[in-house]
């Protein structure tokens, strides 16, 4: 009756545990998908290097996991790996018909050697194997019909045949028990096993684990818990939850360095217990977990549990200095504001107040009448105001009570020396609360001020009120808080997600060039040195301030970390501290920080999208970690990946000239991501941004030498060393320095060599220069005597001309002075003494008659026209002395009446002296005798 009682007892503590973990806080928990690492859904068991790489047994082959990347390296046999166990350089796997050993070589990548196929051993028909333990100088492999003892040393097998099916094997202290079904649990010794136990519960019951040592042995089973020896006989171990854990299907258990245990289920996720039997924690799908069935767990050297998963990985800070409350069920929501009061733990969220017991096991639980967004959450005078966005809630307990109608409450605070009066923002302006008969009511708006006031602050009768886009408002009210009486905007500090809060009071203003300070003697606000070191414009994410009245805190945040700054405890000054939880990390409502004092210990809650995260700031430590190089290749896009060796600085020819740099830090924290940066001596000098991309590439490096170093940083912590890697690369064949001196040589001859060709080149130029210049200087001379010919040509052309025009001239003074001697002659006629006339109308008549009008025209004809009257001549020797004279008048073109005055003829008798000149000359009727003339 007493067992039952107890049993029942149990049970139900168990069950209220169960709802209360259900309902908490949880480690945090990293998963990894088939999709991340490139393998098979399934994983059946995880060991770990001395240099922190994990190894998976994967159903594709072995997973490495450096904390940046993972490499899979498929099975030897392209079967399922079952196995996998790290010994000093060595990854030992077992698998389908296979098992043997990884080794890293010079690259950095592994190579495997097969033991099943050198020992030359016959396996088992469909053999695989399940479970690999190390013991001495000695490498076990269990499959479930046989036991292989390997010997590394003298690299000698020795086996244990068993005809019923072996489930597992366990290392306790330096013994190796195994269970054989239906028949019970057995110990090697001496390379031979013996019978330990043959109770019906390990007979029945499938051994998960064995824990403690030969004399306190705790065993494990599938279905029925945890069983100890109690002489000499096995029985429940009272200190577990057996009846709790018979619900459960188990398949793996492991006991963590600090004595307490981890459980794996088929269906249930993983299940956390004390050294005494506690339920901790159990973790599922629905505490962020990817999957229900834990194939294998580990514990890595830095005590997180890694869960091999059905589907995927995952692994789970236990030591982490966070918790994480998940909403899975989206009940919550995005939690904007949090408080503590009467020992209850609140929460405002876009979908309504919650509220559970601080300390509680239960839930949170939903504040009927609260549906919508809670803004803010104020405990003043020991009693907690809800700004909701339908007006203003006084909380009690489960109960909330509205004193205000006004839509949109951002925020509610006290007003100095004014304890009956509560000054709270809104999104028309700002309201007062009053104190009357112990109960708070709505008392008036501020007049003369309509604009959101999501962010305020007072000092005295000032307030000032901080607007995101059109910058900060001082408003003097009256002493009523009635009206107010004066406005000022300082519109040069405004941006977005800006906040304005009053901290040991100093008024701060904080925004993206930084945290001011307002001054009240000259009446503005001027950047705080110190303050604004906590952040700069690239790594700004809020403005939003927080202070924690409790611990005297101020809380910053930004993209990279949050910071908090607090007093010194000896000189009272200023002190920052950074907590590196990226904005990715905390998963943050922009613009809606919030984080709230839990207790005296150090905890804090940080409100998100999905629930919220407790920050154990005394738990955080600095992180001592190392950068190591994990790869160098050919990072070509266009040429085949080569890898480089790891083992000595690299010498490359010209055209391995593109190199891929990868590199990690082995460390595994869910809130923590490592950054790198990285600089290529030789090349690039300025080490690079930091990144917690954990790869870079090179590409077309020239000749030379380099030294590739790479750092990392884990929140505010460096890394204790640099990676480096020398390596150079060679000049091409043609500009080595065999072929430097050959081009120098060469260069010398072919200088020598030019050298001579252009003095013949240049002798023949001379040559070729003065006989051109021969020939110019005949050509010049040739074209002297041309243009010297030239001129007396023109020179007798003028001279030609000017005898023309003496023949002109000359000819029509002849015909001038004949004109007037004949007219003379004619007046002379007209007299009536004609007796007295006649000695001078002979003397005309003479003058007349005179040939030396021909002579004299004839010589300045022959001067104009020498060639003339020769050439007519010849033509027509027919022509007598007249008939020459006439052609003569006809070349200088004169009318038949000139001609006559020059002939002393008739016109009549010019125009009979043409016509038989014409018959002369043999002219037909058509052509033109003066033409013909002028043509000779």
């Amino acid at each position: 009756m007493r067992e039952q009682i107890t049993f029942v007892s149990i049970l139900a503590l168990f069950l209220l545990n169960f709802k209360f973990v259900s309902a908490q806080e949880n480690y945090p928990i990293q998963n990894f998908l088939p999709s991340e690492y490139d393998g098979e859904n399934q994983n059946w068991s995880i060991s770990q290097s001395a240099d922190k790489l994990i190894y998976v047994a994967n159903s594709k082959g072995l997973l490495e996991f450096n904390g940046a990347s993972w490499a899979l390296y498929p099975s030897p046999n392209e079967t399922i790996m079952r196995s996998v166990k790290v010994v000093e350089d060595r990854i030992y796997t077992g698998s389908f018909m296979e098992f043997g050993y990884w080794t890293k070589n010079n690259f950095g990548t592994l190579e495997y050697t097969s033991l099943s196929k050198n020992i030359n051993v016959d396996l088992i028909e469909d053999e695989e194997f399940w479970n690999i333990i190390s013991i001495d100088e000695y490498i076990v492999f269990q499959s479930l019909k046989r036991i292989y003892i390997y010997n590394i040393n003298e690299n000698t097998l020795n086996t244990i045949e068993s005809n019923s099916t072996i489930t597992k094997m366990f290392k306790v202290g330096q013994k190796i028990y195994f269970q054989r079904i239906d028949k019970g649990l057995y110990k090697i010794e001496s390379g031979k096993d013996f019978l330990v136990f043959e109770d019906d519960i390990v007979r029945n019951d499938e051994v998960i684990n064995l824990f403690g040592n030969e004399e306190a042995l705790l065993i494990l089973t599938k279905n029925n818990g945890f069983y100890e020896l109690v002489d000499e006989g096995l029985i429940p171990s009272s200190g577990f939850p057996n009846a709790f854990l018979a619900d459960f299907s188990l398949y793996d258990g492991l006991q963590l360095d600090n004595g307490n245990y981890v459980l794996g289920t088929i269906a249930d996720g993983f299940v956390y217990l004390s050294d005494e039997g506690e339920l901790l924690s159990q973790i599922d799908q629905n505490s962020s977990l990817s999957n229900n069935t834990v194939l294998s767990l580990f514990e890595d050297l830095e005590h997180n549990i890694w869960l091999g998963l059905d589907y995927g990985i995952s692994y789970i800070n236990i030591d982490s200095p966070y918790k994480v409350y998940n909403d899975t069920r989206s009940s919550l929501g995005s939690v904007y504001a949090s408080a503590i009061h009467n020992n209850n733990l609140y929460l405002g969220t876009n979908q309504g107040l919650f509220y559970k017991k601080l300390d509680g096991k239960n839930d949170f639980s939903f504040i009927p009448g609260t549906q919508g967004q809670v803004w803010c959450l104020e405990v003043i005078d020991d009693s907690l105001f809800c700004g909701h966005n339908s007006g203003t809630y006084m909380v009690n307990a489960n109960q909330a009570k509205k004193v205000s109608n006004v839509q949109g409450t951002w925020k509610i605070a006290k007003l100095t020396n004014r304890p009956h009066l509560l000054l709270q923002g809104n999104y028309d302006g700002l309201y007062v609360l009053e104190k009357l008969n112990n109960t708070w009511q709505l008392k008036n708006k501020i007049k003369g001020f309509d604009n959101s006031s999501r962010y305020f602050e007072t000092l005295g009768n000032q307030i000032f009120v901080n607007h995101e886009y059109n910058g900060v408002f001082e408003l003097t009210v009256n002493d009523s808080f009635s009206a107010v009486e004066n406005v000022r905007i300082d519109t040069i500090i405004k941006g977005s997600n800006s906040g304005i809060v009053k901290y040991n009071g100093d008024l701060l203003y904080a925004y993206k060039k930084g945290i001011l300070k307002y001054n009240r003697n000259k009446k503005g606000f001027f950047k705080d040195s110190l303050l604004s070191s906590i952040y700069n414009e690239s790594e700004y994410e809020s403005g939003k301030l927080v202070v924690d009245n409790n611990a005297n805190r101020l809380w910053v945040f930004n993209q990279s970390n949050i910071s908090y700054v607090s007093p010194d405890g000896l000189t009272n000054t200023p002190k920052i501290k950074s907590i590196p939880l990226t904005k990715e990390m905390r998963d943050g409502i922009l613009g809606y920080e919030n984080i709230i004092n839990l207790d005296n210990q150090g905890n804090y809650l940080l409100g998100n999208t999905s629930g919220y995260i407790v920050i154990n700031t005394n738990a955080l430590r600095a992180k001592s970690f190392e950068v190591k190089i994990d790869e160098v290749s050919n990072g070509g896009i266009y040429t085949d990946k080569k890898n480089y060796s790891l083992i000595s600085d690299g010498s490359y020819n010209s055209k391995e000239n593109d190199f891929n740099f990868s590199f990690y830090a082995p460390e595994y924290n869910k809130f923590s991501v490592t950054q790198y940066q990285y600089r290529l001596l030789g090349r690039y000098e300025q080490w690079s941004e930091w990144s917690a991309k954990a790869e870079v590439l090179y590409e077309n490096l020239p000749p030379g030498d380099y030294v590739f170093e790479v750092k990392g940083k884990i929140g505010n912590d460096l890394s204790k060393n640099k990676a480096s890697y020398s390596f150079e690369i060679a000049k091409p064949w043609y500009i080595s320095n065999v072929m430097v001196v050959l081009y120098v040589l060469g260069v010398l001859l072919f200088s020598f060599f030019m050298h001579n060709m252009y003095k013949r080149y240049y002798k023949k130029q001379r040559e070729k220069l003065i006989e051109k210049n021969k020939r110019e200087l005949e050509f010049t001379q040739i074209r002297s005597e041309k243009e010297i010919i030239r001129i007396k040509n023109e020179q007798l052309e003028l001279e030609n001309k000017s005898k023309g025009k003496e023949l002109a001239a000359s000819t029509m003074s002849i015909i001038k002075k004949n004109e007037l001697l004949s007219t003379i002659k004619e007046e002379l006629n007209k007299i009536a003494d004609q007796e007295a006339l006649k000695p001078v109308v002979k003397i005309i008549d003479k003058s007349l008659k005179r040939n030396d009008d021909w002579e004299l025209f004839q010589e300045a004809f022959n001067n104009a026209d020498s060639e003339f009257l020769k050439k007519v001549k010849n033509l027509h020797p027919s022509l007598s002395p007249n008939d020459l004279k006439l052609c003569a008048y006809l070349r200088l073109n004169l009318s038949s009446k000139e001609i006559a005055q020059l002939l002393h003829i008739s016109p009549r008798s010019v125009e009979i002296k043409r016509y038989r000149l014409r018959k002369k000359l043999d002219l037909k009727h058509e052509e033109n005798l003066v033409n013909y003339i002028l043509g000779l």
